[in-house]
């Protein structure tokens, strides 16, 4: 069986990786993401274009592996929102996103030894609730999301600004959609179950 290489550092995403019990070893991709990414089209495109590129960098130096890459984007007003950095930011993004909803997409590309490619995009409506900027600002001094899309961690206290959260694969939410991560890493040999 090839072996299973994760492009991507992530802590999230090694975690969630963790869960399947399945040996793999996390490699950094060495991309330019803003090099690469397409600009003018919807943020399935983008984060797909990302998780490819990330994949194919990987797998470019790892031969013979099975390369994961994943990529996400949070989309509010057709304009995507990437990580902000700083808490000032951070409570900036949330007060846009207060009381409505948005996308948080979410893509995975499995790059087989043989350079041919499965796919997966997963998209959830997260619907946050009416929070005012003190709340949103003592929401962003206990959970520090500054290294999260949208500046928030629903795996942590960040579930508590929703009043609802709509898709398939909640996983995807945290970073990788693991239900399709799990069928893709069967169809190429990998037990999983």
């Amino acid at each position: 069986m090839p072996e299973l290489v994760l492009a991507s550092t992530s802590a999230y995403r090694r975690a969630l990786l963790d869960r399947l019990g399945v040996a793999y070893r996390a490699v950094a991709p060495r991309v330019d993401e803003r090099a690469v990414e397409p600009t003018g089209v919807p943020a399935e495109q983008v984060v797909l274009a990302l998780a490819r590129a990330k994949a194919e960098e990987v797998a470019g130096r790892c031969p013979g592996a099975l390369v994961l890459g994943s990529d996400q984007a949070i989309e509010v007003d057709g304009e995507i929102l990437g990580k902000p950095g700083t808490a000032a930011r951070a409570v900036e993004q949330l007060v846009r996103l207060a009381g409505r909803a948005h996308r948080i997409v979410t893509a995975v590309v499995l790059v087989r030894p043989d350079g041919t490619a499965a796919t997966h995009v997963d998209v959830h409506r997260m619907t946050m609730r009416p929070l005012g900027r003190d709340a949103l600002a003592r929401y962003v001094e206990a959970d520090r999301p500054l290294d999260c899309a949208g500046a928030y961690k629903i795996e942590a206290r960040g579930v508590a600004l929703f009043s609802a959260v709509e898709g398939s694969d909640f996983t995807a939410v945290v970073g990788m959609p693991m239900m399709a991560v799990a069928r893709m890493l069967e169809e190429a040999g990998v037990r999983v179950v």
